[in-house]
């Protein structure tokens, strides 16, 4: 039997994990609403393919999760969007991120495992397959900015989600300053009852 409660399926970046921050900071916020069995931070392949592959396999087991999606995992949460009608909050959001590897193939690290593994050509390419249009349905989109982000210009994202609820704040940096502070809205949107966290402080944890 589907669970009454919502889900949300959160996609981290390049070289990046489920201890990252944010993962680490969603997860902790829902283990204290007692719904930590409600979120999936899987450990996304390097390969887009496999990455989507596995990650349609998760939505099917899911029902129908919010995608919360950081960088890369933004451009991944916009494109299963568009495939599933699923909403979409999207952090720092890469747009287009096959254009920006000219000149960077070669050996990657990632930042939480050690991994190396080797960014290639067809890597490139997969990326590629995965281009959307700009959402036409915007009221299932919701995306953070920060101005101060060092990896991304934020203003390509303000283009190409024009019409979705942007949420643009000045400063900041490419991991997101603040991101527990939001959490409220982020559980709000993935459609979670507001008495499960009304006198929790997310800052905390």
């Amino acid at each position: 039997m589907p669970s009454p409660q919502p889900a949300i399926l959160y996609l981290h970046g390049l070289n990046s994990s489920p201890l990252s921050q944010k993962a680490r900071q969603l997860s902790a916020a829902m283990a204290r609403i007692g719904l930590a069995d409600r979120l999936v931070t899987p450990a996304l392949h390097h390969h887009p393919r496999r990455t989507i592959a596995e990650l349609d396999e998760t939505i099917v087991r899911l029902g129908a999760p919010l995608l919360v999606g950081s960088s890369l995992g933004g451009y991944y949460a916009t494109h299963l969007a568009e495939r599933h009608r699923l909403k979409a909050l999207l952090i720092n959001p890469a747009v287009n991120p096959h254009r920006l590897f000219d000149g960077y193939l070669g050996p990657q690290t990632n930042l939480y495992t050690g991994e190396v593994w080797e960014l290639t050509a067809d890597h490139v390419t997969a990326l590629a397959e995965l281009e959307v249009a700009p959402p036409a349905d915007c009221t299932r989109y919701q995306v953070w900015l920060q101005t101060g982000d060092e990896t991304l210009d934020y203003r390509h994202a303000e283009s190409f989600y024009r019409g979705c609820a942007l949420r643009i704040q000045a400063g900041g940096d490419h991991g997101f300053q603040g991101f527990a502070e939001r959490l409220p809205a982020l559980l709000a949107f993935a459609g979670f009852d507001p008495s499960l966290w009304r006198a929790v402080d997310f800052t905390d944890s």
